[in-house]
């Protein structure tokens, strides 16, 4: 798959809320992904695939989504960002929060080789 087509499908599962068959299916096995903070304290990035998958079985766990948009992808050569806006409940404390952020994508062989999430300034506090 081309870059434009991995960005399509990304954004096409995303909105359905696949994140799981997002990575089974484009993912590449030795993945990294960033994100810009951990609330529990720990290691911002994580490497490989079941580590990826274990992230996003935190997330499907502890959060209640009530409502996400997901943006169309905006792509270039070998990478593409696309821009999330989330609506969630954090299961355990019950915190109600909104957020925004960007993920920016990397692609080799047909593959996400690299996620990295930044928060919109000030969607995070």
């Amino acid at each position: 798959m081309s870059t434009e087509e991995v960005a399509k499908k990304v954004v096409e599962l995303c909105r359905k809320q696949a994140w799981k068959e997002a990575i089974n299916t484009l993912y590449a096995d030795d993945i990294v992904s960033v994100e810009a903070f951990n609330p529990h304290g720990g290691p911002t990035e994580m490497r490989g695939i079941d580590a990826v998958r274990g992230k996003t079985d935190w997330w499907i766990n502890s959060m209640e989504v009530h409502s996400q948009k997901v943006g169309d992808p905006f792509v270039a050569h070998d990478r593409f960002v696309v821009q999330f806006d989330i609506d969630v409940t954090e299961k355990e404390s019950k915190k109600r929060f909104q957020m925004s952020e960007v993920g920016v994508y990397t692609v080799r062989n047909g593959k996400i080789v690299r996620e990295e999430f930044l928060p919109k300034a000030g969607s995070m506090s």
